[in-house]
């Protein structure tokens, strides 16, 4: 008889769920964190309260391995943050210090237009270095480099590959696809995200993001667990497109004892 796995099988999970009712799985958290004016609250709230902690929690929980956090912003608010597959960001042979050159689940909003938006992200960077284009890494940081998940994207993007129909599937189920960075706003197909990146300059940052937009009242009408599990979803849905750009693919079922 095949032995059912356990949380402490799944190597990440077991420091997070010594009590009940302190386990990140999205029950307390609230709609309003998802503050439209200020960004997404993090800070003075508990560790089971933080969407950084909840999402992270799921997602190792969900594919049973560790994920690295990564965020813009500072303070109480946060204005981005994202989720990537510590393995895959190890396997690179040039640039594993660094989470730049990964595919990355990620949230935000757009405080704008007043939408919350989720899915996939895959940075190009820069081209070439530029003022500015330093980080602490230096500048191999931030400027597209042979190993970044970036590369591989780009040669799934061709009419009839496999991504141009996730693309499709995804496109008729309310995602948006945009190249931030100079190129075109939303996108229909895979050859479409290939020319958008050509229209980028070689040295201003860009990125390819695929997400759903969520508008605030929306937000307002779901229960924060509602939100959380809508959030897991959409990630979810974007993970066989993530998996197309990576060195070392995400299970795209669950893994056991996964119950979000």
């Amino acid at each position: 008889m095949k032995k059912r796995a356990t949380a402490k099988d799944m190597l990440p999970l077991a420091r997070l769920g010594k009590a009940p009712g302190v386990v990140p799985t999205g029950e307390a958290f609230r709609p309003e964190w998802i503050d439209f004016a200020n960004g997404i609250r993090v800070g003075n709230l508990e560790p089971h309260e933080r969407i950084t902690q909840i999402l992270k929690y799921n997602l190792e929980l969900r594919h049973g391995t560790p994920f690295v956090t990564d965020r813009w912003g500072r303070g109480v608010f946060w204005q981005w943050i994202c989720w990537l597959p510590r393995a895959n960001r190890e396997a690179k042979p040039i640039s594993n210090g660094v989470n730049f050159g990964c595919a990355k689940l990620f949230i935000s909003i757009d405080r704008e237009k007043r939408i919350f938006e989720f899915g996939l992200q895959v940075e190009r960077g820069y081209v070439r270095d530029a003022d500015g284009a330093q980080d602490a890494c230096g500048a191999s940081g931030w400027v597209l480099a042979d190993d970044w998940d970036w590369q591989r994207l780009m040669k799934q993007c061709a009419k009839g590959a496999a991504l141009d129909a996730e693309l499709r599937r995804l496109l008729r189920e309310g995602f948006i696809a945009e190249m931030n960075g100079g190129g075109e706003g939303a996108l229909s197909s895979a050859a479409g995200i290939r020319a958008a990146a050509r229209k980028c300059p070689a040295d201003e940052w860009a990125g390819f993001q695929l997400y759903y937009p969520m508008p605030e009242r929306e937000v307002r009408a779901c229960t924060g667990f509602e939100l959380v599990t809508a959030v897991l979803g959409a990630f979810a849905q974007v993970v066989p497109v993530m998996n197309m750009c990576m060195q070392v693919p995400l299970p795209t079922k669950p893994f056991p004892g996964f119950r979000v």
